[in-house]
């Protein structure tokens, strides 16, 4: 009799302490799903310390020999050129030549091919330029239509902008970003009678430059403005809190 109630006993304790470990680890899964998820911004706007230009030139002749001689006085201009406006010929950088054979392509009356008469080789030529002088280069490729006036085919791309700073600039805006994120969660819980607890989780999202006061989208992947000098980084980061 004793053994039975012996028996009787632990099982009714094993039965108590079962229901209350459930119990507390069903109380604190509802306690872990008691967070606040909030987005934090950071924003800053910036000038381009670095500027990349580059142009090219052709020249065209029924002899390759009488086209590289073209393509090289034209080449002496354009240095001549560029260092009047105070680029050092360090500063220059000159691609390789490249060449085509170029055809006429002659037709029968019915539309079909009837031959391919050769017409000489053209010859092109690219040079580009990168200085920190952002403004000095700017201007001289607006300017540089005045090659044309010295009989040389020259075709200017538009500039690009970089920044050199990016690295740290990323890090401050993080830091920007979080802090944002944080002020937004303490004010939500405030709000609703709550007590912030500790950080669970938090992502960053993509880095995204785009010209100052345009219109750009923002692209899944990140976007990375090269054609505006002023331009407007943006970064989001998510934070996940407790709440007690």
């Amino acid at each position: 009799m004793l053994k039975n109630n012996l028996n009787v006993i632990i099982i009714s304790l094993a039965v108590v302490i079962s229901a209350y470990l459930f119990s507390n680890a069903f109380q604190n899964r509802n306690k872990n799903n008691d967070t606040i998820s909030v987005t934090g911004l950071g924003k800053k706007d910036f000038v381009s310390d670095l500027i990349v230009w580059s142009g090219s030139f052709s020249k065209k002749s029924t002899t390759l020999k009488e086209a590289y001689a073209s393509l090289d006085t034209d080449r002496e201009k354009i240095k001549s050129y560029l260092s009047s406006k105070g680029i050092a010929p360090t500063e220059m950088v000159f691609s390789a030549v490249n060449f085509n054979k170029d055809f006429q392509t002659v037709f029968n009356e019915n539309g079909t091919t009837k031959q391919q008469i050769f017409t000489g080789f053209t010859l092109t030529q690219s040079v580009s330029i990168q200085s920190k002088e952002v403004n000095k280069i700017e201007e001289i490729s607006r300017q540089s239509s005045e090659l044309i006036n010295s009989g040389v085919e020259f075709y200017s791309n538009p500039p690009e902008y970089y920044y050199t700073k990016l690295a740290e600039l990323k890090i401050k805006m993080i830091a920007e970003a979080t802090k944002d994120a944080s002020i937004r969660a303490k004010s939500i819980a405030e709000n609703a009678d709550a007590n912030l607890g500790n950080l669970k989780k938090s992502d960053m999202g993509v880095f995204q430059i785009t010209g100052q006061n345009s219109s750009e989208d923002f692209s899944y992947g990140g976007s990375f403005n090269t054609q505006s000098k002023n331009k407007t980084a943006n970064i989001t980061v998510k934070l996940v809190y407790q709440v007690n």
